[in-house]
C-alpha cells in the first residue's frame, strides 16, 4: 500500500514523523508498506524487552484472549495475581498495584508517598527529584521531571517537586526540610541522555533517606525489567528502595506498568487508588509471560554478556572516530558523539538501503542504543557496521 494512502490526516499531530508505516516485525528487524527492513536498536524505547513479537508473548496473548480479557478491576483474576507473585518474588517489594502506562505508575508513586506522608509525617508532600530527569507526561510527572522547558508548557506545574542534581548529594540534603516526604530518581537518566546514579550515589541517597525518614522511589519505567543487566537497576547497588515503578520492559509492548511497594507503604485506602484496565487479564498475562522468560536461567547473565559486548564496540568506535566514550548499564547504553550530529545519522540510518537501522539521539551529541535483551552479538556486529558506513558519509 503506498504511504499516500493511509488515512495519516486523521492522526492528531503530536510530532514529526517519516512518511513509512510499520506493517509487522520479528526480533530485532521491523519492516514498513515498502517491504524495506530495519535493524531495530529502539524497540518503542526500550519497550520491546524481548524483541518484535516474541513466541512466548503471542502464546500468552492468544490463550488468555480466549479465557477471559477483562473482568473489571473489583475482581481478581489469574493472570494478575500471577505476576504480582512473581514480581515480589524476584524483588524486595511486597505489594504490587498494575497500571497501563511508567507515567501512571509514576503518578501512583507520588499519590502512594503523599498518602504515606499524610499519614505518617505530618502531612509532608514534597519529593525531591532531579534536573534532566524524566517521569512521564501527565501534569504531575513532567511536574516531577526536569526536562529543560518542561516547567512552561502547560504552566502552572503542580508543585512539590524541588530538583537536585544526580550524583551530588550534598544537593539533596540541602533540599530536605519538613515538608520532605520523598526523594524519586531513574537509577539511568534515560531520555536525559543515560546517566547512571554511581552505586555510591544510591548508596548515600538511601542512607540519607533512611536517616531523615523519607521515602526512597526509583523509577525504572525504562531501566528496569533487565535492560541494566539485572532484573531491576536498584539490584547493582545492593540497596532496597521503599517504591519502585515499571513500564516499558514489563508488558514486552503491550500496555502494561506496575507501582511496587514494601508492605508498610502501602497505605492505599478503598477509592484512594484505581484505573478502569488496571490489572487486566489479556496485559498481566503477557507480562507474566515476559517476566517468566527473563527471570529464566542464564537469560541475565546474556544480558550483561551482549551489554558489555556492546560497551566495548562502542568504545573501539569511539576511540577509531575520535568521540567522547560511552556510557550505560547492560543494554542502555549511549555513545558519546562530542558534537549535534546525532539527528543527522540518526536519518542517514534510516534511509540506509537496502535496509535500514533505527537508532536514537536522545541528545543531539549522543546515540543511545536500545536493544532487545535477546539481541545477538551477530547483529551488534551489524548494526555498528551500517553505523560506520553512515559516519562515512558524514
Amino acid at each position: 500500500m503506498n504511504f499516500n494512502e493511509y488515512p495519516i490526516d486523521s492522526l492528531m499531530y503530536i510530532t514529526n514523523r517519516p512518511e513509512i508505516v510499520f506493517t509487522h516485525g520479528k526480533g530485532s528487524w521491523i519492516y514498513d508498506n515498502n517491504g524495506k527492513r530495519y535493524l531495530d536498536f529502539i524497540q518503542g524505547w526500550a519497550v520491546n524487552s524481548l524483541g518484535h513479537c516474541n513466541d512466548g508473548m503471542i502464546e500468552a496473548l492468544n490463550s488468555q484472549a480466549k479465557l477471559l480479557i477483562n473482568p473489571s478491576p473489583a475482581f481478581y483474576n489469574e493472570p494478575m495475581a500471577k505476576l504480582a507473585g512473581l514480581l515480589t518474588q524476584h524483588s524486595c517489594f511486597d505489594k504490587v498495584f498494575f497500571a497501563n502506562s511508567g507515567a501512571e505508575a509514576n503518578e501512583g508513586a507520588i499519590k502512594l508517598a503523599r498518602k504515606w506522608g499524610k499519614k505518617f509525617k505530618d502531612g509532608a508532600f514534597e519529593i525531591i527529584t532531579f534536573d534532566h530527569s524524566f517521569h512521564g507526561r501527565t501534569l504531575a510527572t513532567m511536574s516531577a521531571s526536569g526536562k529543560p522547558g518542561w516547567d512552561t508548557i502547560y504552566s502552572p506545574q503542580v508543585p512539590g517537586f524541588p530538583k537536585a542534581d544526580l550524583n551530588d548529594i550534598a544537593s539533596v540534603e540541602k533540599l530536605i526540610n519538613a515538608k520532605t516526604v520523598a526523594v524519586m530518581l531513574e537509577p539511568i537518566q534515560g531520555e536525559g541522555g543515560v546517566i547512571p546514579a554511581t552505586r555510591e550515589f544510591m548508596q548515600q541517597l538511601r542512607e540519607l533517606t533512611k536517616k531523615h525518614n523519607l521515602l526512597l522511589i526509583v523509577d525504572e519505567v525504562q531501566s528496569g525489567c533487565g535492560r541494566a543487566g539485572t532484573l531491576f537497576a536498584y539490584q547493582l547497588s545492593g540497596i532496597e528502595p521503599d517504591i519502585m515503578t515499571l513500564g516499558k520492559g514489563i508488558g514486552g509492548g503491550v500496555p502494561l506498568a506496575a507501582l511496587l511497594s514494601k508492605v508498610e507503604i502501602a497505605v492505599f485506602e478503598a477509592g484512594d487508588q484505581g484505573g478502569t484496565y488496571n490489572g487486566n487479564p489479556l496485559m498481566t498475562a503477557v507480562g507474566y509471560s515476559v517476566i517468566s522468560q527473563l527471570t529464566a536461567p542464564g537469560i541475565l547473565e546474556g544480558v550483561r554478556a551482549r551489554g558489555e559486548y556492546l560497551r566495548a564496540k562502542l568504545l573501539e568506535l569511539s576511540e577509531e572516530r575520535g568521540f567522547k566514550g560511552e556510557r550505560g548499564e547492560g543494554l542502555l547504553r549511549a555513545l558519546l558523539l562530542g558534537k549535534d550530529i546525532g539527528n543527522q545519522i540518526v536519518e542517514k540510518a534510516r534511509q540506509m538501503q537496502p535496509d535500514g537501522v533505527l537508532l536514537n539521539a536522545a541528545r543531539p551529541n549522543l546515540l543511545r542504543f536500545m536493544p532487545a535483551l535477546n539481541v545477538t552479538t551477530e547483529e551488534i556486529d551489524q548494526m555498528l557496521a551500517m553505523l560506520r558506513s553512515v559516519l562515512d558519509s558524514l
